[in-house]
């Protein structure tokens, strides 16, 4: 399975999970990261497109940027946000392809399917994450950001927000 095959977003979402015996684990650990304080700056990663996100891709991408930004950061110097949260359950035919299993499986009759996974749709110019920095960080975290965006399907742009000095 790849994740080419979910990238678009097409038909309604999925996301009566109480309907479903063996609904996935989402691999999102945290959604806010680093030290909650007053910064001066927001960076946001926004994609260009309308698509569809898995929850394995977002993990990746959260992970790379919080590592890469807190070399140079350290832990408190800087605060971590993600915007979007994976709701919708993807399905799954599994067809199986061994020697002798044609008379195994049903082909596309009654193809509904097994959840295998959770994915997030995304529309065009929605914030994804965001790093709160001050001055002295924000070029690292504009690098830490395009570092990630690599991790995630479509075309990423990376902005720089005046955030003034309030809470996040």
């Amino acid at each position: 399975m790849h994740g080419a095959n979910y990238r678009d977003g097409a038909g309604q979402p999925f996301t009566r999970k109480k309907y479903i015996k063996g609904k996935p684990q989402i691999k999102i650990a945290k959604f806010q990261g680093g030290k909650k304080g007053t910064y001066e700056f927001c960076v946001q990663l926004l994609l260009n497109e309308k698509i569809q996100i898995r929850h394995m891709a977002i993990e990746a991408c959260r992970l790379a940027a919080n590592k890469t930004l807190e070399k140079t950061t350290g832990e408190s110097g800087y605060y971590s946000r993600l915007r979007i949260y994976p709701h919708n359950l993807l399905r799954e035919n599994k067809m199986i392809a061994a020697a002798g299993a044609d008379r195994l499986q049903e082909g596309m009759r009654r193809a509904w399917g097994k959840a295998v996974s959770l994915g997030a749709r995304v529309k065009a110019g929605q914030p994804i994450m965001e790093l709160y920095v001050n001055s002295q960080h924000v070029d690292a975290a504009k690098k830490a950001l395009k570092g990630s965006c690599v991790k995630l399907p479509g075309t990423p742009k990376v902005i720089v927000l005046k955030h003034g000095k309030s809470s996040p």
